[in-house]
C-alpha cells in the first residue's frame, strides 16, 4: 500500500497510537495472575524444557511479568529449574514441569489447549478497536482515482463508492453476472488507509479466542525513524501486531455458524468468526443469494451489528457478550437488492448501487488491456466485428467477455503450437464455445 496512505505516517513515533507500551508487571497486562499460570504450564507441557527469555518470546510478555509467575510456579512445585549448560549463568536455566505439574497442565489443556501469545484484556481490545476505526477514515476522490488507477469502471459507480466507504454503512453491490461487481468490491480494499492493531488473542471471561490470523491480517514492521530503536524501558507490547487493514472476502461457502464464534471439541480452541477478524477493514460477502442459508436468514443476522456497531457471541459457557462490529460490510449480488431482503432491512444499507454492461468505449479499453496481457496484438476490423456480432445477438457489453473470449484464442494457440492472434474466424470459434452455440 502507498505510504501516503498510512493515517499515522506523520505521526511522531511517541505519539503514534498504534505503539502500545508493553506491561511491565502482571497487573498491567489487564489479565488474572492464574490465567498467565495456566498458559504457561501449557506451553511447557507442549514444548517440554523451555528458556525463560524463550518463554518470553512465546507468551510476548516481557521478563518483568513472567518472573512472579514462573516464581510462583516453583513455589508450588508446579516446574524445576534444570541447570542446561557451563556458563553457569541464567542463560543455561531451562524450565521443565514436574509431575505435579504435568498433571495440572493436563487439566489446563483438556479444559482450553490455547497454548501461544497471551490475550489480551476485553477492555483493552474494545477500547482499542476504537481508536483506529474504519469510520475515522475519509475518501477523497483522489483516493478513488489512486486505488482504482488503470481499472475500466463507470465514473458515476466509481463515485458512488467513494461516498458509499465515507459513511460507515453497508454497501450493496448488485448487477448481471459479469458486470464486474465482485471485482470492484474487492478493489476497495486499496482504499483503506493506514494501519490497526490486531491482538494475538482476546480475553473473555477467562476464555481465550485467537483473533490474529497470517491469512487475514498483513502484518507490518514497526516504522521507526532513522536512527531511532525502542526504549527498552518501554518496548512495544508484543501481544499486538500492527497490520494493515483487513479485507475478507466470502461467498457461496458462507453458513450462518460460521457468524458465530465457534469452539472445536477436538482441538479444544475458539475460531473466531470472519467479521470479528475483520474489525478495523472491509468484509465483503459475494453471491449474495447463493449461500447455503437462505439471504433472508444471513440478512436478519447483520441488521443489529450494521444498526449499533455492535455484535453478540456466545462461550461455549453460555456466556454472551458484546463486541465491536467496526467493519465495511459490503454485499454484492447478482439479484436486486428488492428480491433479497424487506425494507427494514434495506433501509439499514447506506448505498444501493447498480453495476451495469460497459459503454462500447470502455469495452474496448477492456479488450486492449486483456488483449496487452495476454500478448495478442489488437486488430480494430476484428474488434469491430465482435461489436457487430453483440449488437445482432443482443448481447450486453459485460466486463468479464474480453478476458473470456481472448482466454480461448490463448489456449488455442497453445495447443497448435503458435503465437496468438486476433481474427475473425478465432473469435467465431470462441464466440461459439462461450455462448454454447451449435
Amino acid at each position: 500500500m502507498p505510504a501516503d496512505y498510512d493515517d499515522n505516517a506523520d505521526r511522531p513515533w511517541s505519539e503514534d497510537p498504534l505503539r502500545v507500551a508493553a506491561p511491565r508487571r502482571v497487573e498491567d497486562t489487564g489479565l488474572p495472575f492464574q490465567l498467565l499460570v495456566e498458559l504457561a504450564a501449557k506451553i511447557l507441557y507442549q514444548r517440554g524444557q523451555v528458556k525463560l527469555s524463550d518463554l518470553s518470546g512465546h507468551m510476548k510478555l516481557p521478563l518483568s511479568v513472567l518472573d512472579p509467575v514462573a516464581g510462583f510456579m516453583r513455589t508450588e512445585r508446579l516446574v524445576e529449574m534444570v541447570r542446561r549448560g557451563t556458563s553457569n549463568t541464567d542463560a543455561d536455566i531451562v524450565y521443565n514441569l514436574t509431575d505435579t505439574g504435568r498433571m495440572r497442565a493436563t487439566e489446563f489443556v483438556h479444559r482450553d489447549s490455547y497454548a501461544g501469545a497471551a490475550p489480551v484484556s476485553y477492555t483493552d481490545y474494545t477500547a482499542r478497536v476504537q481508536t483506529h476505526s474504519v469510520t475515522g477514515m475519509e475518501v477523497t476522490r483522489a483516493h478513488i482515482q489512486q486505488a482504482f488507477n488503470g481499472i475500466v469502471a463507470s465514473p458515476t459507480v466509481l463515485d458512488q463508492l467513494g461516498a458509499a466507504m465515507n459513511s460507515g454503512r453497508a454497501i450493496f453491490v448488485h448487477g448481471p453476472a459479469g458486470s464486474g461487481k465482485t471485482y470492484l468490491a474487492e478493489r476497495l480494499n486499496g482504499l483503506l488507509r493506514g494501519q490497526i492493531a490486531v491482538p494475538h488473542a482476546l480475553l473473555v471471561d477467562d476464555d481465550i479466542i485467537p483473533v490474529y490470523d497470517p491469512a487475514v491480517h498483513d502484518a507490518v514492521e514497526d516504522n521507526l525513524p532513522p536512527g531511532m530503536v525502542f526504549d527498552r524501558r518501554a518496548p512495544r507490547d508484543q501481544r499486538w501486531v500492527r497490520s494493515r487493514r483487513p479485507a475478507i472476502l466470502t461467498g457461496g461457502e458462507l453458513t450462518m455458524e460460521m457468524l458465530d464464534l465457534r469452539f472445536d471439541p477436538t482441538t479444544r480452541l475458539y475460531q473466531a468468526p470472519p467479521h470479528l477478524k475483520a474489525n478495523g477493514g472491509i468484509f465483503i460477502i459475494d453471491d449474495l443469494g447463493r449461500q447455503r442459508c437462505s439471504a433472508v436468514e444471513l440478512m436478519n443476522r447483520w441488521i443489529v451489528p450494521m444498526d449499533r456497531q455492535v455484535d453478540y457471541l456466545t462461550l461455549q459457557n453460555g456466556y454472551k457478550f458484546a463486541v465491536p462490529f467496526d467493519v465495511v460490510v459490503v454485499f454484492s449480488s447478482n439479484l436486486p437488492p428488492e428480491s433479497l431482503a424487506d425494507g427494514s432491512f434495506l433501509r439499514r444499507i447506506g448505498y444501493k448501487i447498480h453495476v451495469g454492461p460497459l459503454s462500447p468505449p470502455q469495452y474496448e479499453a477492456v479488450f486492449r488491456q486483456v488483449c496487452n496481457r495476454y500478448s495478442i496484438m489488437f486488430d480494430s476490423a476484428s474488434f469491430d466485428w465482435l461489436m457487430r456480432r453483440h449488437a445482432e445477438e443482443q448481447r450486453p457489453l459485460m466486463a468479464c467477455y474480453p478476458r473470456d473470449l481472448l482466454s480461448q484464442l490463448r489456449d488455442l494457440a497453445v495447443y497448435e503450437g503458435r503465437i496468438p492472434s486476433l481474427d475473425t474466424s478465432g473469435l467465431d470459434w470462441a464466440w461459439h464455445n462461450y455462448f454454447a452455440r451449435a
